[in-house]
């Protein structure tokens, strides 16, 4: 059974920069973290999955894939119910679990994803909450069940609309929350002591918070 983890980024990935930061800049960087954090995990195959909802995002997709390693595949989705659209895109014939990882998500810990795939083995949905309500990231079996809807991770209401949705208790699992960078001051809840989110940390120099 193929395990897959990939980010999903959509345009509007690091629409939240700091002041002085460019913005496709920042988006490019938070997005490769993000996609180093998935590529290093172990019997796990990364993938990034790219999402418009106002038509084919071929110019993003064009622009993520130069942040990835040689084969990795970028997918390219477009329509209602990003998370849907993404999951049934990487539902191959081999395909039996996936993760999804919003691209803003440069520090994420790589236990985390774990503790996703983990909960799949009763669960047949497992998120990882942000403070908001949104979700860090999302894992399924696949194919993806029905109840998942037209479900964004920006959603603020997207935990809420899960829990509601799940057709029984054990249906839907919940690791421990992380962060996202959707607004300027969220940069500062990037940890200079952690390691990985290089092209983040090159790219704002000082501009975290310090112990």
């Amino acid at each position: 059974m193929q395990r897959i983890a990939a980010v999903l980024v959509t345009s509007g990935t690091g629409s939240g920069p700091p002041p002085g930061v460019d913005g496709r800049r920042f988006a490019a960087a938070v997005a490769e973290d993000t996609y180093e954090v998935v590529a290093g995990l172990a019997l796990c195959d990364p993938a990034v999955v790219v999402w418009a909802d106002d038509g084919p995002p071929t110019a993003l997709a064009e622009q993520v894939s130069h942040l990835t390693w040689p084969g990795t595949p970028v997918l390219a989705v477009h329509g209602p119910g990003p998370v849907r659209r993404a999951l049934d895109a990487l539902a191959g014939p081999d395909a039996g679990q996936a993760v999804l990882v919003a691209a803003d998500a440069p520090d994420l810990p790589p236990l985390l994803i774990g503790k996703l795939f983990r909960a799949l083995s009763s669960a047949e949905v497992a998120v990882c909450p942000a403070e908001d309500g949104a979700l860090v990231a999302l894992a399924a079996r696949l194919p993806a069940p029905g109840w998942l809807g037209t479900l964004t991770l920006d959603d603020p209401a997207a935990l809420a609309a899960l829990t509601s949705a799940r057709p029984r208790r054990g249906a839907l699992a919940t690791v421990p929350g992380w962060h996202r960078l959707r607004s300027p001051a969220d940069v500062h809840r990037l940890d200079p002591g952690l390691e990985g989110w290089e092209a983040t940390r090159a790219l704002l120099g000082g501009g975290v918070r310090q112990e």
